[in-house]
């Protein structure tokens, strides 16, 4: 499967912003997908996931209570809704997938997006 991210940008503080992955081939729906996060001089870090089956799962409850994981098997796309966004929620952010059953952990996922970039100004 190739992944492709969009969506990325500047916004304020306090903003939204919603990022997409687009999967090709036909097999998308049997993958789990996940977002990761790498901001400057940092390593990536896990953000959410969602499983085939549509169970999400996301780093922190601060994450958790501002950004939504969904996915569209018929659209063959997964999003990430990020609202109330935060300074410290600058990075890039990847996309992947997975048909292992670890999705909180980079390590668990062998298909990777480009990534696209997050900027959050205060």
């Amino acid at each position: 499967v190739q992944l492709q991210a969009s969506g990325g940008g500047l916004v304020q503080a306090g903003g939204y912003l919603r990022l997409s992955c687009a999967a090709s081939g036909r097999s998308f729906s049997s993958y789990h997908m996940g977002w990761f996060r790498q901001a400057p001089g940092k390593n990536r870090e896990f953000v959410a996931a969602i499983s085939w089956r549509g169970n999400t799962y996301y780093a922190n409850s601060s994450i958790e209570g501002r950004f939504t994981v969904s996915r569209s098997n018929a659209q063959r796309t997964m999003y990430l809704q990020m609202n109330s966004v935060k300074p410290e929620d600058t990075a890039v952010y990847f996309c992947a997938a997975t048909r292992g059953d670890i999705v909180t952990k980079k390590e668990g996922y062998g298909y990777w997006g480009q990534g696209t970039l997050v900027t959050v100004s205060s």
